[in-house]
């Protein structure tokens, strides 16, 4: 005859309730999850948890829809001597909604045979297209509409390693041909081998060599794409000469590949090779003194890096592609020999990047107050290969003639108190203006006081390809006082306001694209928090979630879990209470009763 009281109010009741009092595991029904949102309208879910071994658990989540009907959900983890994984699996019998039957499965799985070799899975999948919509809390994928399905093994020999491997794609596809993705070419199967040491007399010598099969997955492509094997080589010799405050790197590389297609070339052919040399000098060096900044004590460096490159013009237009992009441009890509990811495009290039960046540190514990930086490519010729897909009809691309690159810009700060800025510009000296832009500022006085705002711009050869956005985030209490001015415990339960949330606006559609916008209310013995989430699943969609949750301090955490959405979305944000240090779960707490 248990019965859980809020406020006075019965919130919880059952024959016998049972809690653990320290961080052991317990089997038992835990909280229901209460979650509201404008695709499936009010769903709640109570979750069994079965504590089966020390290495071994699961939990089992019968769940109801207002507007989809029941549903379970199911997890099993396992940690065996040389395995280890998860099963994780939610269905839906009858969705009311789609009116058939619908499903997500993801695992997990990590195997360890002697000392050397590995195996590991990964698959996500779901039922249909428009599962990421309706349910984007169980996709938990950084590309919700691209779901991976791996299998590798790996063996070590010691500096060679072996490796096998099966990669496929599940794409979700849009009613709307406008939001259409182009997903990436399947692996079925990728076998390789690569040697990474340093060889004798400070030489450094690494090595890949791989064969792939590569097919188109289903619903992934707009037009009909080449489908082959590729045998690619890929090996470096370097010689870092080093001392103290500088580094000089010669080294000469060269990328081979070969090709047997199912569909012929232009020129008739179905095989093609080539080989492409690359040699680059690369210095960088490191200089320091102490000084003084307004009358406390700094040590500033000044760190100048100079990357020379020479890999001459091989005709690469009548050759696939599939796994080569153009490298996002920034400080870390800038620094590199070829401007294309993957191994089907190797950009020509004469050219000279140079750049500095100088810090302003602490002297007794490292840590960074200031730091600016500056660099710039320069072309001694021409480079002809500038893009990694050929139109079609088209032998090449427009040759890139600037002698200078845009030029990239940093800087990042702490040295005004309680405020953090930092910045990165990429500038163009034709035009007089920004390419592409971060600005953001944080100013956290105290902690639970956070606000930052982020400026972002980005501009293409197109109007689609612009973009600027304005992204505000914050969590500041409304009245009381924060958690960290208590007295205590024994203060009791008194109550304090947080307001919380991140809007990011698009300036270029003149609306708000995702936003999370909440308050947390912190009574010292309970907490409770109220949120609000809407996510764009297209131009003219969103998804809607309303988060609820009742902390009882000390006991556990009632309705929806809101914590992830706030520690992912918000800069700076901090947790009212720490959470305590248990085995994490599907609801993440302890059961309250069975």
């Amino acid at each position: 005859g248990a019965v859980l009281r809020f406020l006075g109010v019965p919130i919880l009741a059952a024959p016998r309730f049972s809690f653990p009092l320290t961080d052991a595991r317990k089997s038992g029904w835990l909280p229901p999850g209460i979650n509201l949102d404008s695709k499936s309208g009010l769903q709640v879910a109570v979750p069994y948890y079965w504590n089966v071994a020390p290495n071994l658990d699961a939990t089992l989540t019968p769940s109801l829809s207002a507007r989809r009907g029941p549903g379970v959900g199911a997890e099993l983890r396992y940690l065996l001597p040389r395995h280890n994984g998860t099963f994780d699996l939610n269905l839906l019998p009858d969705d009311r909604l789609a009116q058939r039957a619908r499903h997500s499965l993801a695992l997990s799985q990590d195997s360890l045979f002697g000392d050397d070799t590995r195996l590991a899975a990964r698959v996500l999948r779901v039922s249909d297209d428009a599962y990421w919509k309706d349910f984007p809390s169980e996709v938990k994928s950084l590309t919700p509409r691209l779901l991976a399905s791996n299998l590798e093994l790996t063996r070590t020999f010691g500096d060679w390693t072996a490796y096998a491997r099966v990669q496929g794609w599940q794409v979700l596809q849009d009613v709307d041909p406008a939001t259409r993705i182009e997903a990436p070419y399947q692996r079925a199967p990728q076998l390789g081998a690569r040697l990474t040491r340093q060889t004798w007399s400070g030489y450094e010598l690494n090595l890949e060599a791989e064969i792939n099969r590569f097919t188109n997955p289903a619903n992934g492509i707009a037009v009909e794409r080449p489908t082959g094997v590729r045998l690619h080589a890929l090996g470096s010799i370097a010689r870092p000469f080093a001392a103290p405050g500088w580094t000089l790197t010669p080294k000469a590389a060269f990328n081979a590949a070969s090709y047997a297609l199912d569909q012929p070339l232009p020129d008739g052919r179905r095989n093609a090779a080539r080989v492409i040399p690359t040699f680059s000098l690369d210095s960088a060096w490191a200089f320091e003194r102490d000084t003084g900044w307004f009358g406390r004590a700094v040590r500033q460096t000044l760190e100048p890096r100079l990357l020379f490159v020479h890999t001459p013009l091989r005709r690469q237009s009548g050759l696939p592609n599939f796994d080569s992009a153009p490298k996002d441009f920034n400080f870390e890509s800038i620094f590199t020999e070829n401007v294309f990811s993957g191994v089907d495009r190797v950009s020509d290039a004469t050219q000279l990047t140079a750049g500095v960046t100088s810090r302003v540190l602490d002297p007794q514990t490292g840590a960074e107050a200031l730091r600016l930086g500056v660099v710039q490519r320069f072309l001694i010729r021409d480079q002809q290969l500038t893009c990694a897909v050929i139109p079609t009809g088209e032998t090449d691309c427009v040759p890139f003639t600037r002698r200078f690159s845009d030029l990239l810009l940093l800087g990042s700060t702490t040295l005004i108190p309680n405020w953090t800025l930092d910045a990165s510009v990429q500038y163009n000296a034709d035009t007089k203006r920004a390419v592409r832009s971060v600005v953001g500022a944080r100013y956290s006085p105290a902690p639970y006081h956070t606000v930052g705002m982020t400026y972002r711009l980005a501009t293409g050869l197109s109007e689609l390809l612009n973009n600027e956005q304005v992204e505000l985030g914050w969590q500041w209490p409304v009245y009381g006082a924060s958690p960290g001015s208590r007295g205590g415990e024994s203060d009791g339960c008194r109550g304090s306001l947080y307001s919380v949330g991140r809007v990011n606006y698009s300036t270029r559609d003149s609306r708000i694209t995702d936003s999370v916008i909440g308050f947390e209310y912190d009574a010292g013995c309970w907490i409770g928090r109220v949120v609000a989430e809407r996510l764009s699943t297209g131009r003219s969609e969103a998804t809607t979630r309303l988060l609820l949750q009742l902390e009882l301090v000390g006991l556990s955490r009632l309705g929806s879990n809101p914590l992830q959405v706030l520690k992912d979305n918000i800069p700076g944000y901090r947790l009212l209470r720490e959470e305590r240090s248990t085995v994490p779960n599907a609801a993440t707490t302890a059961p309250i009763y069975d």
